[in-house]
């Protein structure tokens, strides 16, 4: 068996809720082969770099891996325009290994709204009964702030009030959602992901790691 190492980087410290994710994405296309994850946390430095480009080369010299995932939210921008950026730090940088974007065409908590279950699990209500708001799937990517919906879908999973609810940590709490997701295949519906995974095939063929 063989060990592919890859680090994620990200636009925040939020962001690393997509490792899960990833790590997912690389079992499909290499199932011969240990994944090994790793977030660039980079926040420790006494000079965080302040570029794109500076920031993806810190990265690989601190957590050197055989793939590289570029992460930027689109939010309001189209998903191109950051793609361009990182097109343009990774030119602008020196990092020694093939490079994928992940670019969610709002925020990554919108690839968390799939599990209904994983939510509910989260906070501890597994079987709960109490309605949640989650959009249909193929509203997904159209929702104007996929992380406020994700944290009321929490608090209302719940079931808590005052001062509970108000103590209800959903910050901490999506990345216990995205550890709960053991499949996410229902991301191959949206735009934003055929995209990631296309390019990581892509990639994985040109490494001679899948036919």
């Amino acid at each position: 068996m063989t060990n592919v190492r890859y680090t994620l980087v990200s636009d925040g410290s939020s962001d690393r809720v997509l490792l899960p994710v990833l790590t997912w994405l690389l079992e499909c296309h290499c199932r011969d082969s240990a994944i090994q994850p790793q977030w660039a946390d980079l926040r420790g430095l006494k000079k965080p770099p302040t570029t794109l480009a500076r920031k993806l080369t810190c990265s690989t010299e601190l957590y050197p891996c055989d793939l590289l995932f570029v992460h930027r939210d689109a939010e309001s921008s189209n998903p191109e325009v950051r793609m361009n950026e990182i097109r343009e730090a990774l030119a602008a940088s020196s990092v020694p290994c093939p490079s994928i974007f992940v670019v969610p065409i709002r925020m990554s908590e919108a690839w968390l709204l799939l599990d209904e279950s994983a939510i509910r699990t989260a906070v501890g209500r597994p079987t709960g009964q109490t309605r949640l708001q989650l959009p249909r799937f193929d509203q997904v990517e159209n929702l104007p702030d996929p992380k406020e919906v994700l944290f009321q879908a929490l608090r209302d999973a719940s079931g808590y009030a005052g001062r509970r609810l108000k103590n209800l940590r959903e910050r901490e709490l999506r990345y216990r959602v995205a550890e709960l997701i053991d499949d996410f295949s229902k991301l191959r519906r949206l735009s934003a992901f055929q995209r990631l995974e296309a390019d990581l095939v892509l990639r994985l063929r040109e490494l001679g790691w899948v036919s």
